[in-house]
C-alpha cells in the first residue's frame, strides 16, 4: 500500500503533494517494493503488479511519471503506454526491460517512451533519468504558459466582446489567420482595426517573426515610397546613406498598412507589383529586384469600393488587398459590449494610474450603454481613464464621466422623440395589441426619465428589441402623418384641387 493512503487510515489530515507522483508497474513483487523504499523519500510513489492496477491508479490519481515493466504476467507493457499516454493529462513514461536492446529502445520510443532503462537497475542512475524527464515536463509547461500569455497578450483576447457581430469577427480572424491569404479590415477610426491585425500575425504560422506596422497617411507620396521599399544612398537630396524599407523589415512576417485608402496612384502601382506572383521590388535610386515573403494584412476607415468607382483607387489593387474582408462594427452597433470594455479599461487605467478603482455605480454603467461612442473603442478608453483619474473612491460616478459623454447620453434617442401615447380609435373602444404595447413602452419610458436601458428592464425586453420597437413606432407615424398630408387638401380646397 502506498505510503500516504496507509497515513490516511490514522485519520490524520494529508494535505496534497507536493513531491512528483511516480507509479511504478512490475509484476516481480520484490523489484517494485525495492524500487519504492528507494524512491519514495524523493517522490510521492504508487506501486501495481499489472495492467489492470496501473491504469487504476492513473484513472485516481495524478501521475507525473510512470515507471513500467516492458513484461507484465500475461500484459505487454508496450500496451500499457499506448494507454497511459492516450489519457487527458498523460505521464511521463519510462520503461524497465531485462530484455534490453535497440529494437525494444525504438519501439518504445514509437510509443512514445521518453526513456528506457534495463534491468539490473542502477538507482543513482535511474533517479538521475527520473528528475532529467520531469525538468524536461516542468520546461514543457513553462513554454505553453508562456505561449498562452503571449496569445493573452497579442491574440483574439486583446479584441473584446461577447456580441453576435464580434463573435463573427473572431470566428473569421480564426479562419484565415493560418493561411497567407491578403486581408482588407474596414470599420470606423478607432474600432479596433489595427487589434485584429496584430490577432491574424499573432494565430498565424508567422508569429515568431515581426509584426511591422506603417500609418499610410502619416507620410508624404515621397517619403512613403522610401518607408515601404527603402532608398539606395544618393538617391535624393538627404540620402546619405542606405535604409531598409517596411517590406524588407518585415520579411517572414506581417505588414499592416494602416490607412491604405490615403495613398497616391504612383505608391499603388508599386504596391500592385509586390503584390504579384514575383512579390518584388526596388529600393528608391536602386535597380536590383528584391524579394520578400510578406502577409499583407491592409485597414481603411473610408469607402474603398466609392473610391474605386470614382477612379480614386486602383480596382486591380483593391482585388489584391480584399482577398479577405473583415469590417469591425462600430461601437454603437454591439452596445451589448461596452460593459466588458467598460470594466476592461477601467483596470487598465487603474494600474496604469495606480488608483484604488474597482468598478462602477450602476448609472455610471447605463449613461456609457445610451451613449453613441461616435469615436468609438478609443473614445470610450479615454473617457474610463479620465474617470479613474476623476473618481474619488472605489466606485467611478457619473459626474466622474467626461461633461461630452454626460450631456450625448442625458438626450433622449431621436427614436423616442415625439411619440405619444395613442389614443383610442373611437369613443369606447379598445386598444388593438401595437397599440397597446407602444403605450406600454411610452409609459415605460416616461417613468424611467427616457433612460431605455431602465425601461427595457422594466418591461422585460433586451436594449436592443426595443430600440426596435421604437423604431418602428417612428416608421409608423410617419407614414401616418404622409397619409394625413396627401390627403388633406382634398378636403380643404373649395374647388377641390
Amino acid at each position: 500500500m502506498q505510503a500516504g493512503l496507509a497515513q490516511r487510515r490514522f485519520g490524520a489530515y494529508i494535505p496534497p503533494p507536493v513531491q512528483p507522483t511516480i507509479l511504478i508497474v512490475d509484476d516481480e513483487k520484490h523489484t517494485r517494493e525495492g524500487l519504492r523504499a528507494s524512491l519514495e523519500d524523493s517522490f510521492d510513489v504508487y506501486i501495481a503488479p499489472d495492467t489492470a492496477g496501473a491504469l487504476a491508479v492513473l484513472e485516481s490519481e495524478q501521475v507525473d511519471l510512470m515507471l513500467t515493466d516492458l513484461r507484465l504476467g500475461g500484459d505487454d507493457g508496450m500496451v500499457l503506454i499506448e494507454k497511459a499516454l492516450a489519457r487527458a493529462h498523460p505521464p511521463i513514461v519510462i520503461m524497465m526491460t531485462a530484455y534490453g536492446g535497440v529494437d525494444t529502445a525504438v519501439e518504445a520510443m514509437k510509443r512514445g517512451a521518453y526513456d528506457f532503462v534495463t534491468k539490473p537497475l542502477n538507482i543513482d542512475r535511474l533517479e538521475i533519468l527520473i528528475r532529467r524527464a520531469l525538468r524536461s515536463r516542468h520546461v514543457e509547461k513553462e513554454v505553453v504558459e508562456l505561449k498562452q500569455k503571449v496569445e493573452t497578450k497579442y491574440g483574439l483576447e486583446k479584441l473584446i466582446g461577447h456580441s453576435p457581430l464580434m463573435e463573427e469577427v473572431f470566428d473569421t480572424v480564426k479562419q484565415v489567420a493560418p493561411s497567407r491569404a491578403a486581408v482588407l479590415i474596414t470599420g470606423e477610426s478607432g474600432t479596433g482595426k489595427e487589434l485584429v491585425a496584430q490577432a491574424i500575425h499573432a494565430l498565424s504560422g508567422r508569429a515568431k517573426e515581426k509584426f511591422v506596422a506603417v500609418h499610410m497617411a502619416a507620410f508624404s507620396a515621397q517619403l512613403l515610397e522610401s518607408e515601404l521599399f527603402g532608398h539606395e544612398k544618393g538617391a535624393f537630396t538627404g540620402a546619405t546613406e542606405r535604409r531598409i524599407g517596411r517590406f524588407e523589415q518585415a520579411n517572414g512576417g506581417t505588414l499592416f498598412l494602416d490607412e491604405i485608402g490615403e495613398i497616391d496612384k504612383n505608391t499603388q502601382v508599386k504596391l500592385l507589383r509586390v503584390l504579384g506572383e514575383e512579390r518584388s521590388f526596388e529600393r528608391v535610386g536602386g535597380n536590383a529586384p528584391l524579394k520578400v515573403d510578406v502577409r499583407l494584412v491592409a485597414a481603411t476607415n473610408r469607402d474603398i469600393e466609392e473610391m474605386v468607382g470614382k477612379g480614386e483607387f486602383r480596382d486591380d489593387l483593391y482585388f489584391r488587398l480584399s482577398v479577405i474582408r473583415i469590417h469591425m462594427p462600430p461601437l454603437r452597433k454591439r452596445t451589448e459590449d461596452v460593459p466588458l470594455i467598460a470594466h476592461h479599461y477601467l483596470r487598465v487605467a487603474a494600474e496604469e494610474n495606480g488608483k484604488p478603482v474597482r468598478e462602477m455605480t450602476t448609472d455610471a454603467m447605463e449613461l456609457l450603454e445610451r451613449y453613441p461612442w461616435p469615436g468609438n473603442i478609443r473614445e470610450l478608453r479615454g473617457a474610463i481613464e479620465r474617470a479613474v483619474v476623476m473618481a474619488g473612491g472605489a466606485k467611478i460616478t457619473v459626474r466622474d464621466l467626461p461633461q461630452s459623454v454626460r450631456d450625448g447620453a442625458s438626450m433622449i434617442p431621436t427614436s423616442v422623440a415625439g411619440l405619444k401615447l395613442p389614443a383610442f380609435s373611437k369613443p369606447g373602444q379598445h386598444l388593438n395589441l401595437q397599440e397597446t404595447e407602444q403605450r406600454m413602452i411610452i409609459r415605460a419610458l416616461d417613468e424611467c426619465g427616457g433612460n431605455v436601458t431602465k425601461a427595457a428592464r422594466v418591461l422585460g425586453l433586451s436594449r436592443r428589441t426595443l430600440h426596435r420597437r421604437l423604431k418602428e413606432f417612428r416608421a409608423a407615424e410617419t407614414a401616418d402623418h404622409a397619409t394625413t398630408a396627401t390627403a388633406a387638401p382634398a378636403h380643404s380646397s373649395p374647388n377641390g384641387r
